[in-house]
């Protein structure tokens, strides 16, 4: 048996709504040894996910994490040990590791071997990870902008909208960020060059879109549902193509909430409109990578990201995020 001990974070109980800390309990118990094929690493970096409610709330959903287990998260670390060939001691890796200091993991597990030096690792869970390229993947897929049209963004100061905005602008599209502090707003203007910023909590929407959006929305990236996607739905320009990539907005899918019917809407504007799952997309990810690292290279993709320390911030963390606290992706450092 290792003689390490493993500190990681399990799920105690499904949460009825958003998932607080009570939700989690810690636990400390030795790490066992590698069988063959497997890896052991020491992670540095936790990342948090929006979508980790969905997967706590529905034993059902297309990433479930029972109770009892370990929270699963994408992490950067090293490997402290190798039984599995093309993995070697000392290599940085970003993968499935979960709220813990130590995994034992098979090389199915790894998303990608950190080979870059001149680059900060943390960025491969932000904006050359998860967020930016389920951003740069769906955005090019799915939403198809071309130059001169309106790419309208909701949570516009997150790690993927705020990736949205930057990738529309570099193609040539007019943006428009939908965001809920002065804060978050100063950063879109500023960090994130949207054309416009609109705070939905402050600000009349109607009026404040069809000032921003003249011509219409032609891609509507959609990470939150509810009010706020209700009010850009009118905006539709003919031929729109919206994108759902999340439904931050909504507590509670049970029972649904209802809203406004958009049938209409996306019949008569001849609208598409999707759901987005960057499980679906994994065969370009390396592609869009390389992508990414080449524009934060050249400063023309900027980030922020939002860190504290220690696993047990991890517990609270996902609760913060809905409740709009980070600016910038969510991290957790070991």
């Amino acid at each position: 048996m290792s003689k390490l001990t493993n500190e990681c974070i399990r799920v105690a109980s499904r949460p009825g709504g958003i998932p607080t800390a009570d939700n989690f309990r810690k636990e400390v118990e030795p790490v066992p040894d590698l069988q063959p094929g497997q890896i052991l690493v020491q992670n540095q970096w936790l990342s948090i996910e929006p979508a980790m409610r969905g997967w706590l709330a529905d034993a059902n959903n297309y990433a479930s994490v029972p109770e009892g287990d370990v929270m699963r998260s994408l992490c950067v670390g090293t490997v402290v040990e190798s039984r599995a060939d093309d993995y070697s001691k000392g290599d940085r890796l970003m993968g499935w590791f979960g709220w813990q200091h130590y995994a034992v993991v098979a090389p199915t597990a790894v998303v990608q071997n950190i080979t870059t030096s001149d680059l900060p690792p943390s960025i491969y869970l932000g904006v050359l990870g998860l967020n930016g390229i389920t951003a740069a993947t769906a955005l090019d897929k799915l939403g198809q902008p071309q130059a001169g049209e309106t790419v309208v963004v909701s949570t516009a100061a997150g790690g993927v909208g705020s990736c949205v905005g930057q990738l529309a602008k570099a193609l040539g599209c007019r943006t428009v960020g939908l965001t809920s502090t002065t804060e978050k707003a100063e950063a879109c203007k500023n960090q994130f060059a949207y054309d416009h910023v609109i705070n939905y909590k402050t600000d009349d929407m109607a009026a404040a879109l069809k000032s921003a959006c003249p011509d219409g929305v032609d891609v509507y990236f959609d990470n939150t549902s509810g009010h706020i996607s209700d009010a850009v739905m009118p905006q539709l320009a003919i031929g729109a193509r919206v994108i759902v990539c999340g439904t931050a907005s909504v507590t509670s899918w049970n029972p649904p909430p209802m809203g406004p019917r958009i049938e209409r809407i996306l019949l008569t504007r001849r609208a598409r409109m999707q759901g987005f799952l960057l499980f679906d997309h994994m065969d370009t990810y390396p592609a869009y990578v390389r992508q990414l690292e080449g524009m934060v290279r050249a400063g023309t993709l900027t980030y922020r990201e939002h860190i504290t320390d220690g696993l047990e911030s991890a517990m609270g963390a996902i609760q913060e995020v809905y409740q709009g606290k980070n600016l910038g992706k969510r991290l957790i450092r070991l």
